[in-house]
């Protein structure tokens, strides 16, 4: 129970900064022992930042360090895989970030190099948009006041890529991003984790309206390799219907927002304010107010560590529902790629 436990970190992008190294820095017993970069110069910047003991030279050093107990793995998602089935293999408890991986493929190795590794936590960081209403709309649907589900909705859509002269974000280049397409997997995850029942792709459509842009790094001009919008249909269990919209093409302040369409009343989430309305047959929608107690809120770093010295099972997320999403994912993104 007091025994510390030493964290490396590969990769120390923004949200490893702004969650992940607060986060473990503030539990008792847990150690920032040692991290690896993009650069060396990068590396010692964090280090230096946050208090971080040593700087690796790359991400293999970190896994090899005896003094490292679990790896915080916070690249794109091109390298997940990879580093989580060498971290397992090497005896370390594993936190990725999401999403899980770059495709289906690199989802089940990473599956399965933790079904070879009981003994240790494999965690992927959660979607964080609904924390503090999740237990809420679960009450809801188990209370059956919608009724029988018919209709999910999902709306998220911004104007990131408007600007036909920004330049190529890792998340357009399917080399760093994969097969992930805008925010879908990160929405999507949601929506499993308030049902349980299959899902089901029927189609997919997407367009890419600037064609080219100038990549961050080089310089040169590149292929867009991903979507700028994504529309998917779908299923869930036998009837329910799934409609998504991902977009970042939107002109006016954009909208996010989930809804829920049942046969006795609808479940509307604004993701952007945090806000939860319920409305009956026939009637407007009224505010639900979630009480503190009931709003989670962000502690993925103490779960993590809980499961460590616990042995509690993971539950946001599982390497089980990221392998769920990421299968969801990878039928859109086949859809779009056979038209």
């Amino acid at each position: 129970m007091s025994e510390t436990i030493g964290i490396g970190f590969i990769g120390a992008g923004g949200n490893t900064k702004w969650r992940h190294l607060p986060g473990f820095a503030a539990i008792k017993g847990v150690r920032l022992v040692t991290v690896a970069n993009r650069s060396e110069a990068s590396s010692r910047r964090v280090a230096e930042a946050f208090g971080i003991e040593k700087v690796a030279g790359n991400w293999k050093e970190v896994i090899a360090d005896p003094e490292v107990d679990a790896v915080c793995i916070g690249t794109w998602p091109y390298m997940h895989a990879e580093v989580t089935v060498a971290a397992l293999k090497a005896g370390k408890h594993v936190l990725t970030e999401a999403r899980m991986a770059a495709d289906l493929a690199g989802a089940r190795a990473m599956v399965k190099a933790a079904e070879a590794c009981p003994d240790r936590v494999a965690q992927v960081v959660p979607s964080p948009f609904t924390l503090d209403l999740d237990q809420a709309v679960m009450e809801i649907l188990q209370n059956n006041t919608l009724g029988a589900i018919r209709e999910i909705f999902i709306n998220h859509a911004t104007g990131a890529y408007l600007d036909p002269d920004a330049p190529l974000t890792w998340r357009q280049d399917s080399r760093y991003s994969g097969h992930n397409l805008l925010t879908l997997g990160i929405y999507h995850e949601v929506i499993q984790r308030w049902f349980a029942e299959p899902f089901t792709v029927l189609g997919a459509l997407a367009g890419t309206f600037t064609k080219e842009r100038v990549h961050w790094e080089s310089g040169q001009r590149m292929t867009v390799q991903l979507p700028d919008a994504l529309h998917a249909l779908g299923r869930m269990g036998g009837h329910t219907l799934l409609n998504y919209h991902f977009s970042g093409i939107e002109t006016s302040r954009g909208q996010n927002e989930i809804r829920l369409v049942g046969s006795e009343g609808s479940l509307f989430l604004d993701v952007g304010k945090g806000t939860l309305y319920q409305s009956t047959r026939g009637g407007g929608f009224v505010t639900i107010n979630v009480p503190l107690e009931k709003q989670r809120g962000w502690r993925v770093e103490a779960d993590f560590v809980e499961s460590i010295r616990n042995g509690t099972p993971v539950r946001l997320t599982s390497f089980a529902d990221g392998l769920r999403y990421m299968a969801f994912t990878e039928a859109v993104y086949t859809c779009i790629q056979e038209g």
